[in-house]
């Protein structure tokens, strides 16, 4: 069952709250809902994640009047659906064309491109031949003038290259997906693995 903006709140606002208090880290909500938008950020997040790329009742709105850094996601059909058939002509350009139409509404929303960032969206209705183009064109979305946020870790895709290994044995093949993102120009790394990735991402640099 679908979760309430009501109940999202009273899930996400405390733990919000609680790590803002103790963590000197940024926070990220994770949410289409411009009432949790809101709530979350008044507790303290200092980041918006949108899977649907601020397509919700008014989001774009929320988005602008939170003043916080926004990313946009690209994801084609629905969570519970989007692995069932994805297709496309070409990914690449399909998932370009629509992050560029998702910054323009952004900004015409009032939210400037200096604290948009894009996500591709691996694994968001996906199959493993459109996640492995995805990630060897990644350099195509460097000239969107946003933030390029890559989450590769521990993903199905990630298993399937390495055998159909479980969740718990692609600590590896994500260090080298991360290293291969980082090379493509992504800025951020959503990870599980923080300091194996971060002690990867140091020797590389």
């Amino acid at each position: 069952q679908p979760v309430s903006e009501a109940d999202e709140i009273d899930r996400v606002v405390p733990l919000i709250r609680a790590l803002h208090r103790e963590l000197p880290v940024a926070i990220s909500i994770d949410t289409g809902k411009a009432g949790v938008m809101h709530a979350a950020v008044a507790a303290g997040a200092g980041m918006i994640n949108d899977v649907w790329a601020l397509r919700g009742p008014g989001s774009l709105e929320a988005a602008c009047s939170c003043e916080v850094p926004v990313c946009l996601m690209h994801m084609q059909g629905e969570p519970r659906s989007m692995q069932q058939s994805p297709r496309y002509a070409d990914v690449v350009e399909e998932v370009y064309a629509f992050l560029c139409q998702r910054l323009q509404a952004a900004e015409a929303a009032g939210i400037p491109r200096s604290r948009l960032l894009v996500d591709p969206g691996f694994g968001f209705g996906k199959d493993l031949a459109h996640n492995r183009t995805l990630l060897r064109g990644l350099e195509r979305f460097a000239g969107l003038g946003a933030g390029l946020l890559v989450g590769v870790s521990r993903k199905r895709m990630i298993g399937q290259l390495l055998g159909d290994a479980p969740v718990d044995q692609r600590l590896y093949g994500s260090l080298a997906a991360a290293l291969f993102a980082a090379e493509k120009g992504a800025g951020i790394l959503r990870v599980h693995d923080v300091k194996p990735t971060a002690d990867a991402l140091r020797v590389w640099q």
